[in-house]
């Protein structure tokens, strides 16, 4: 990972996807398989949606594809049944050590005692903590957050569990950005060019 000037913090909270591991490739394909009985231009809006706003968790992206989509209620119990087998092909595929990024890996495993650090994802919390755990990140971090809580609300509550009034956010979506804004905390853009111009640094890692 590129250096930037971490002195001014001493609390980082982390996103997941596509910051500590190269999952969107395999996220990608999750929501194709599980949608695959839809018709396929509508898969394809909801591809888009789900690239723009990657911070945003699978409940909301399925909500979306529902009700803006298809122009139809959102079934609670559809939605979790997509959701369960979304975790399903998530937890199959994504326990891989060779899917961690290496820039953000060593960052982390050499400085967890300098700062505390946290993770808040919009990936599904009871899965994200399975492949933490499998992937023996769990030790690095204080705490690990994720979905069906939204992003904002996450942040808000670590800011406040932890009582952090001097805290960066690391993440590669436009959603990061906006959560770490509404907490009012200092934002550095990751693997996104179009983050380029948003927050404080931008982060370019190399993939493994």
């Amino acid at each position: 990972m590129h250096p930037f000037d971490t002195e001014n913090y001493k609390i980082i909270i982390w996103d997941f996807d596509g910051v500590i591991i190269n999952s969107m490739p395999i996220r990608d394909n999750g929501f194709a398989t599980v949608l695959k009985d839809y018709p396929e231009n509508e898969v394809e809006q909801l591809m888009a949606y789900h690239k723009q706003n990657a911070g945003l968790s699978r409940y909301a992206k399925f909500k979306y594809f529902f009700e803006t989509i298809r122009h139809e209620n959102a079934d609670e119990t559809i939605i979790n049944n997509l959701a369960i087998r979304f975790k399903n092909i998530m937890l199959s595929s994504l326990i891989d050590e060779k899917l961690l990024i290496q820039d953000s890996l060593n960052f982390i495993k050499n400085n967890y005692q300098k700062y505390e650090m946290h993770i808040a994802s919009g990936s599904d919390q009871t899965e994200l903590r399975t492949i933490c755990d499998a992937l023996n990140l769990t030790i690095y971090f204080r705490s690990i957050n994720g979905s069906p809580t939204p992003k904002i609300e996450l942040v808000k509550k670590i800011l406040h569990q932890y009582k952090y009034d001097n805290a960066v956010l690391i993440g590669d979506s436009i959603n990061d950005y906006e959560a770490a804004i509404k907490n009012e905390i200092d934002f550095i853009g990751c693997n996104n060019p179009a983050l380029i111009d948003f927050g404080k640094y931008y982060i370019e890692y190399i993939a493994s």
